[in-house]
This record gives structure tokens, sequence and C-alpha cells, in this order.
């Protein structure tokens, strides 16, 4: 049978000023999920809240069967079933993972593809063994370059027919830090979040933490899959662009007061109100974090809190003196690098690692009732 690809998948592109959002994205946003903003209260987010990007089908992988195959240009080539992956040593970190087109949805022009707002980010304790045990009972030749890993995910994107796959240059690969891990939150990975085993990269955004791990490959050459071309920042479909890596620095509050049920406007009783969130960046630790409560136009520094873990989110406060009338609160982050949040929108084609502030419109009534 003849499959006409290119009908199932056409190449990446951007809306026109007037479409909205599209029935196949709908049904992306369905079977994926963001984060519930007022999560942001928990350190560690519970599994079912933490956000979710699923490319294509959750493969049901027995455990009972499950082989780790770590091969290419190794001295000896290791084929591990998860016995042997949780016998070596364990260790547990705590690691904030947001996905790379968070906040996509309010770029204009507007990328088309999973239609995130700013929920697309979680925290989790994640448990398991450290990559570089592993690659270094493999062998590592010196001729290899980057280590390719590749999920039990299977689909279609962009025409082409693909397993999930994404590298890591060998530098990055030997960090302690980066994780097999088969928990998540200190039970067993829920199949959603990659059962039995997936990569974890503090860090890097989420493309990077592959899921339904099942082989790891080193070779001698820079590694150049679909997923490799697809997750770079250009402005134009023809230029080369800039890899995704590290993740930006961010910084959300929890929507104070309550909700209307469609629009989720806030509504604020008159009074003190005390304003939280969480804030992080994957390239040095978040140094400083300001809210605003005229959508970026002046800013107050909030007391930050030190971050859990050394890749976790860090807590922050703030007292606001509200009064009757509407307001537009936002926060932004700085962090130890410099690095700080745009007012205005980071576009790129593809969406990625647009870490503008985030506004919340907020009505302030009376707090006689």
């Amino acid at each position: 049978m003849t499959i006409d690809l290119e009908s199932i998948s056409s190449p990446a592109r951007v809306a026109s000023p007037e479409e909205g959002i599209s029935a196949d994205e709908l049904r992306l946003a369905a079977r994926n999920h963001g984060m519930p903003l007022e999560s942001l209260h928990w350190d560690i987010t519970p599994a079912g809240l933490h956000y979710l990007l699923i490319h294509y089908d959750i493969p049901a992988i027995d455990p009972t069967t499950f082989e780790l195959v770590i091969d290419g240009v190794v001295g000896s080539p290791l084929s591990l079933d998860l016995d042997a992956i949780r016998s070596r040593p364990k260790v547990t970190a705590v690691v904030t993972l947001e996905c790379a087109g968070n906040g996509r949805a309010r770029l204009l022009p507007r990328p088309v593809s999973q239609p995130w707002l700013t929920e697309a980010v979680g925290t989790a304790r994640w448990s398991g063994t450290p990559l570089l045990g592993l690659l270094q009972e493999a062998g590592i030749a010196e001729e290899a370059v980057d280590v390719v890993f590749t999920g039990a995910d299977h689909g279609i994107e962009r025409g082409l027919e693909q397993d999930y796959q994404r590298a890591l240059p060998v530098t990055e690969a030997l960090r302690e830090d980066v994780l097999l891990a088969y928990e998540m939150n200190g039970a067993p990975l829920p199949p959603q979040h990659g059962a039995p085993l997936r990569l974890v990269v503090p860090g890097w955004y989420g493309m990077a933490h592959v899921k339904w791990l099942r082989r790891i490959t080193l070779v001698a050459q820079p590694f150049d899959g679909f997923q490799m071309r697809a997750y770079r920042l250009r402005d134009t479909p023809d230029e080369p662009g800039v890899p995704v890596t590290r993740i930006e620095p961010r910084a959300l509050l929890v929507p104070p007061g309550f909700p209307d049920f469609m629009s989720r406007r806030r509504v604020v009783r008159s009074g003190p109100v005390r304003i939280e969130g969480r804030a992080w960046s994957g390239w040095a630790p978040v140094s400083k974090v300001e809210v605003s409560i005229d959508g970026g136009d002046t800013w107050e520094p909030a007391d930050l809190e030190r971050a859990q873990a050394s890749h976790g989110w860090a807590r922050w406060t703030w007292t606001w003196q509200s009064e009757l009338g509407s307001y537009v609160l936002a926060c932004r982050a700085t962090d130890a690098s410099g690095r700080t949040q745009p007012l205005g929108q980071r576009w790129s084609r593809g969406g990625f690692a647009n870490n503008t502030i985030q506004r919340v419109p907020v009505i302030v009534i009376s707090s006689e009732m």
C-alpha cells in the first residue's frame, strides 16, 4: 500500500493573520496538556499535573522484555534489561522541564503546532542511574562525536517516517547529572512520561529528554536527524538556524484571586494580596525576579528564595496592596548569566525558546461583602 506522506504531514508553516486554531491543533492540545498554573504552589509537580507532550503514540512496552542497547563506536556494546539498569548506582534529582515551544500560541504570526500558552512546564523528582557510568562501561571510542538516543515512539512528521531521535554532544552526554530515569516522584515512570526508561538532561528544553528510550548509539559524525533539524531557531525555512538547547530564564506567577470559568480572567478583592510564583533558567541560577501591575511599564523586586536544587525552580513572593480597578500583572526573571525575559515577543518560525513575560489581567473589586 502506498501512502501519500505529503497529504498526512505538510511542512512547518506560520498561520495567516486571520487564521484561528485548527482542528488538528485542537486535537494535539487535547492529547497533550499544560500544567495548571495554580500547581506552581507545589515544590514538586504531581505527575498528573506535569506538562506533557507526546509527538506520536504512547508505546506499550512490556517491562519484563525491555532491553536497552548501547552500541556504535564503543569498545564493548551493551544490552541491558531493567534489572541490570536498576542494579547500577541510583541517584535522584529535582529537575524543571519546559517544552521548547512554551508560549508559541501567543506569537504573531503564530507558528502552527502544539498551541502552548505558558503552562508547558513542571518540576519532578527523577530517579535513575547516571548515563556517564554506562557510557564508560561500554567504552567511548576516541572518534565519538555525538550520542544518539532513540525512543520507541514512531510516526510521521513533515512527510518523514521516523523514530523519535535526538543527540547530545559527547561532552554534554558525559555530564554527571544526565540520567537514565525509571522513576518519577518516587514511583515507576507513568506510561505517558516514558515508561519504562527515559533520558533526563537537566537544564535543556524538553525535546532533549527522550522518552521510551530503547537505544543509545555513539557516532563519529554529528547527528543530523529530523528532530535535530526541526528544533532550531530560524526566521525563514531556508536558513540553517541555531540549535535549541538550554532553557531560557522564565518566571510564572500563580494567577491570584478566583477565575471566570471561560476566559480565566482573574477577580481579586481589594487589600493586601500575596503574589507568588516560580522562576528557573537552564543557563545559570535565577538571580532576580521582578513584578509589575501595569503590564511591564514599571517593576518592583520580589523576594526570591533559594532554588530547591541546581536544576529546579525557585519560589518567589511579593505583596500587592491592591486597590479597586483593572490591572495587568506581569513577572520576569533574570539569571546569573545576565539573561532576562523580554517585554516583547521573541519570535522564531518554530516558536521555540520564547520566554516573553507572562501577563495576567486582573480586576480588583471591593473587599466589603
